[in-house]
């Protein structure tokens, strides 16, 4: 007789996808997707309604909100409106980094979206300032100052979340993969707004131009979908288990890591005066020479899309050869470029504008871009990194991609040629390079540091 066997179930244990400290050990486990997916939806949806804002300062607002300043004029009080945005920045960076670094980055992460959605709706719907006169342009000031307060506080948010759950050795990839939505959003902003040129000018006047506006309702639901299923970071995590004291960080960031705010707001200037000069300076140039408005939109379109590939790469190499390296040879590459790049920009041509912005927005700025959000986080330990980081960042994007469009219009104005355009874009980029080889090589630093 056979005797009777027991066969024991087999157990599957599953492969751990997180380290012991709590960070993911690769980009594709589920956690991971969802944290990388969800912040580069932010990204995307914050850059389509400020690259939306953006564009329509360079074709737009001066007809319907500044009619009547002359020529020139106009303009330039259009892109002062977009600047007030950049002032915001800042202030959106340290009131959200406070909270982001005291309470946690979620929150800060979701709340951001909400008022980018809101305030874009906003501008869709305000009447022109011949229905209501000098209310309008008020209101659209104050609606671009929640947008940039909105824009200030989601960057910190959508990165931190990505890099303090993304493995050491792969933060540039991570932090150029949350990077890429900003152009995403700007090529989905461009087409939109780009298919409304088609119709008659009046009616894009009227009312065509508000449509890619309303839109953000849309995408604002998506964002929200995704968001809402993201866990809080291990790190802040950490830094609430070890009862931390809670005091004001912008504060103890100003007593303590002054000198790592000023590298990285001058190493970030190279990619923000880079996006001021390309993205909007440059729409307005081309057009005022005469080129045609649907292809520079379209050309600018394709260009992003550039910008978001080189980025990928950059954010890669960077985790490969380090940061420094990377960021330094964009801004060599954009000094050597910048007169060719003016040059082109004034020919008044879709051919000459394409060939301009492929290189100075999808190549230069690609390379730059790439990396820089790792390089600004690195800085800072993670009881002030949102706030250190955040106000790095936004201030650069202030100096650089907010009044960059307003000093090249009143250049251009007073000596009337681009070269000294070209200058400024030298001098930014030889700064930026300089801040960025000073500082220590971030690839290999340990960011879970407390304090």
């Amino acid at each position: 007789m056979t005797p009777k066997t027991t066969t024991e179930p087999v157990t599957m244990t599953e492969s751990p996808t997180t380290a012991a400290d709590g960070t993911q050990l690769t980009l594709t486990t589920k956690d991971m997707r969802r944290v990388l997916t969800s912040s580069f939806l932010g990204n995307m949806i914050e850059f389509y309604d400020f690259i939306l804002y953006a564009t329509c300062a360079s074709i737009v607002f001066e007809h319907v909100f500044f009619a009547g300043l002359g020529p020139g004029f106009g303009l330039f009080a259009s892109f002062a409106t977009f600047a007030v945005g950049y002032l915001a920045r800042p202030l959106g960076g340290i009131v959200f980094g406070h909270f982001g670094d005291t309470r946690g980055r979620k929150n800060v992460f979701i709340l951001s979206i909400v008022l980018m959605g809101a305030a874009s709706t906003l501008i869709g719907l305000l009447p022109p300032t011949a229905a209501i006169g000098i209310t309008a342009p008020v209101v659209l000031v104050l609606l671009r100052i929640v947008q940039g307060v909105a824009v200030g506080g989601d960057w910190g948010g959508a990165m931190l979340v990505a890099l303090e759950h993304a493995p050491q050795r792969r933060r540039g990839t991570a932090s150029s993969i949350v990077n890429a939505g900003g152009p995403v959003g700007a090529v989905i902003a461009t087409l939109v707004l780009g298919l409304f040129t088609l119709l008659p000018h009046d009616q894009f006047l009227a009312w065509g131009w508000r449509i890619p506006f309303l839109l953000s309702v849309v995408l604002l639901a998506m964002g929200l979908v995704v968001r809402l299923k993201v866990a809080e970071t291990p790190m802040f995590a950490k830094l609430q288990e070890l009862s931390v004291k809670k005091r004001v960080p912008i504060v103890d960031v100003l007593r303590h890591n002054w000198r790592q705010v000023i590298i990285a707001m001058i190493a970030v200037l190279a990619f923000t005066t880079s996006q001021g000069l390309m993205t909007v300076w440059g729409v307005s140039e081309a057009v005022g020479h005469g080129a045609d408005p649907t292809g520079v939109l379209n050309t600018k379109a394709f260009a992003a899309v550039v910008t978001v590939v080189v980025a990928l790469l950059a954010g890669k190499a960077s985790d490969r050869f380090g940061r420094r390296a990377v960021i330094v040879f964009g801004c060599a590459l954009g000094a050597v470029l910048a007169f060719p790049i003016m040059w082109m920009l004034g020919t008044g041509t879709v051919l000459g504008f394409g060939v301009a912005i492929f290189l100075g927005n999808g190549i230069v700025q690609g390379i730059v871009y790439g990396p820089i959000a790792a390089f600004v986080t690195e800085q800072f330990p993670t009881s002030r990194r949102f706030t250190g980081a955040s106000a790095s960042y936004q201030t650069a994007s202030t100096v650089g991609a907010g009044f960059s469009p307003m000093i090249a219009t009143a250049l251009t104005l007073a000596v009337g040629a681009t070269w000294p355009v070209a200058v400024l874009w030298i001098a930014v980029l030889a700064a930026s390079a300089v801040a960025v080889l000073v500082t220590p090589e971030g690839r290999d630093v340990d960011i879970r540091t407390v304090a």
